[in-house]
């Protein structure tokens, strides 16, 4: 482990009456600080604003619940926030306070940009701590939970180490309270569809369940990317986790991606336009010869995208094949399409092909 991203859930942060558990937070604080004073680069995704908004301000239930929400987060948050800066402080360790909303992901360049602060707040040991931006987010481009805001914020940062902390030590064979149900330690690309074992409930206090952990686990871990998930609610569990001594579920990562496919893997809600390809350009993308997508290749497209947008690429039974970068327009496309010696639609450097569902 060099490179870390540590998603801490609402129920880890929260009591059981949903207030916020300063001991938990001001633990954890403690054992990131370890992990810093090892060499390690940290960076935090934390929920718990509404929680800790919650504890101040008393809304009436008739309030829509998106407002609700919105105004829980945005009082929430600057208590956070300075809970975290107060308790790294007197570790010895300087936070930054980064804000993000699902748009932030979709444009390259931005994401960049994005990529560099971070990476900048880390090459001078300063330990961001990332956040959805609730107030200013619709539900429409709101993250499924802020599972996947870290398995996006590791993609980001070619993290090698990705810990999801939860409330329960792992996947189960079943709900974890039966006592028949045991722990998986370890998933690989040949273990079988663990959703079948996994309730779609949610957490009492997050949007999110096992099943989005699930999922955003084994596309990180499709990345290169190893991932935990692990009870953040357990007492030194990142030691452990560093040690190898931890109870939990540990996602075997595959071969690592360049950086830009690694966005590309994220960019499934993002997508501008689609194409269909024949038989034969789905054969040459799954060959193990490095090819790119030629306008010979393809039957048809849709939708409306520009040079640098995400289009998803099916086959012409339209199943998913991948996704990748557009190299021009889609009005640029039509006029090539089928034709032959025309420049990529998506370069080998821009895509990413779906292998491991």
């Amino acid at each position: 482990m060099q490179t870390c991203v540590i998603k801490i859930g609402s129920n880890v942060v929260t009591q059981e009456n949903g207030m916020p558990d300063f001991s938990r937070i001001r633990s954890l604080c403690t054992q990131v600080s370890l992990l810093k004073n090892k060499g390690k680069k940290v960076v935090l995704v934390t929920s718990g604003a509404v929680a800790f908004g919650r504890q101040h301000i008393h809304l009436p239930e008739k309030i829509n619940p998106v407002l609700k929400k919105q105004i829980w987060a945005a009082n929430g948050q600057i208590a956070l926030i300075h809970t975290y800066q107060n308790m790294f402080a007197e570790l010895g360790h300087s936070i930054a306070q980064i804000l993000v909303t699902k748009e932030d992901f979709r444009d390259r360049k931005h994401y960049l940009n994005m990529k560099n602060c971070i990476e900048g707040l880390l090459s001078q040991g300063i330990i961001p701590v990332i956040n959805e931006n609730d107030t200013v987010a619709i539900t429409e481009l709101m993250f499924t939970d802020n599972d996947e805001l870290a398995s996006l914020t590791a993609a980001m940062v070619n993290a090698d180490t990705l810990i999801l902390l939860t409330n329960v030590n792992g996947v189960y064979t079943g709900p974890p309270e039966l006592p028949d149900s045991t722990l998986i330690q370890m998933v690989d690309q040949l273990t079988q569809n663990l959703s079948n074992f996994i309730q779609a409930s949610k957490s009492s206090f997050g949007r999110g369940g096992m099943l989005t952990k699930l999922n955003m686990a084994k596309k990180s871990a499709n990345l290169g990317i190893q991932v935990f998930i692990a009870n953040g609610k357990k007492e030194g569990i990142l030691n452990e986790i560093l040690d190898g001594s931890a109870i939990c579920t540990r996602f075997d990562p595959s071969p690592i991606k360049h950086s830009p496919k690694k966005w590309l893997a994220h960019g499934e809600q993002y997508y501008k336009g689609e194409i269909m390809i024949n038989e034969g350009a789905k054969k040459a993308l799954f060959s193990n010869k490095i090819s790119s997508l030629l306008p010979v290749g393809i039957t048809s497209c849709s939708g409306d995208f520009e040079k640098g947008d995400i289009i998803r690429i099916v086959d012409d039974s339209g199943n998913r094949i991948g996704l990748g970068k557009a190299a021009y327009s889609m009005k640029a496309l039509g006029e090539k399409i089928g034709q032959k010696k025309q420049k990529p639609i998506i370069h080998y450097d821009y895509l990413y092909l779906f292998t491991y569902e």
